[in-house]
């Protein structure tokens, strides 16, 4: 890998990592279109912990708080009835069905799931779903000539039970095309969460998952046409676009829908099955060379 493509791979996973379009099929998509080998999903990884470093930074003050609440609990100081003593244990079952499911199907993870057609159909179904999800939010929100404005949960109203739907949510993401964010905002606006609620919770529910699975892969760094020189620039690369989007994003949703994210899924998903049809993209473009 040239240090170029780091820098363009590294720009676009700091680019879609908050965005809930899928940062990993974007990696593969960037490097199919481009013709590079396919980076794989070691360097998607590692890469990660550039943006979730981003996602420390930006949520310091609510994961201080909840550390701190957490390990009080523990040691008997702060109730555990406390929101923020509890949020530490809902984001500790949350991360559950990532890591049992991140492991189980490690192989088709780096293999078959990075299909160019199984991503496209991941990319245009999950789209319709955020369409949906963000449709039942807005006439909440908005009410209408013959229907109330219907309230919907925040962070304080989140339960075992509901954790553990968001991290089935997020395991889901492990296929390329679904996106992480997507998949679990999606999932809490459907079991009636704000948009900025179930933002919040998605990000922070990553953290455990994304940092864990970049330093599992790390001993696979390195390996390949992918060298640690590129791998650590395009991370810094992420880290840095990752924070500015995430900035924006945390905005953005408090007054906007998803519809335009959901336009864009549904549009690359049937471009990709047209030129994969047509023969020209392979489904498995620059994966014999990788």
């Amino acid at each position: 890998m040239s240090w170029f493509e780091s820098f363009i791979l590294g720009l676009v996973q700091g680019l879609t990592e908050f965005l809930p379009i899928s940062s990993s099929a974007h990696l593969r998509l960037t490097a199919a279109f481009a013709g590079w080998h396919d980076p794989g999903a070691a360097f998607t990884a590692i890469t990660q912990i550039g943006t979730e470093t981003a996602v420390l930074i930006y949520f310091r003050k609510d994961i201080a708080r909840i550390v701190s609440a957490w390990f009080g609990s523990l040691l008997g100081r702060v109730p555990r009835s406390d929101h923020d003593a509890q949020m530490g244990w809902l984001v500790i079952v949350g991360s559950i069905p990532i890591g049992v499911l991140g492991v189980t199907f490690k192989d088709q993870i780096e293999g078959p799931f990075r299909d160019l057609r199984l991503i496209a159909t991941t990319l245009i179904v999950m789209g319709v779903v955020l369409g949906i999800a963000d449709r039942l939010a807005a006439r909440d929100e908005t009410g209408g000539r013959h229907r109330a404005v219907r309230h919907r949960k925040g962070l304080k109203e989140l339960g075992v039970r509901d954790g553990l739907i968001f991290g089935i949510c997020q395991a889901m993401a492990l296929i390329p095309g679904v996106s992480r964010s997507g998949a679990t905002i999606s999932g809490g606006l459907l079991m009636g969460y704000t948009r900025e609620a179930a933002a919040r919770y998605s990000f922070l529910l990553a953290i455990p998952a994304v940092l864990a699975s970049g330093v599992f892969e790390l001993k696979d760094a390195g390996e390949g046409h992918v060298s640690w020189g590129p791998t650590i620039f395009a991370t810094i690369i992420a880290f840095v676009v990752g924070y500015a989007v995430i900035a924006w994003f945390m905005k953005f949703i408090t007054t906007k829908s998803f519809m335009p994210f959901v336009y864009y899924r549904i549009l690359l998903g049937i471009v990709l099955v047209v030129l994969v049809s047509m023969g020209v993209l392979s489904p498995h473009a620059g994966e014999s060379a990788g």
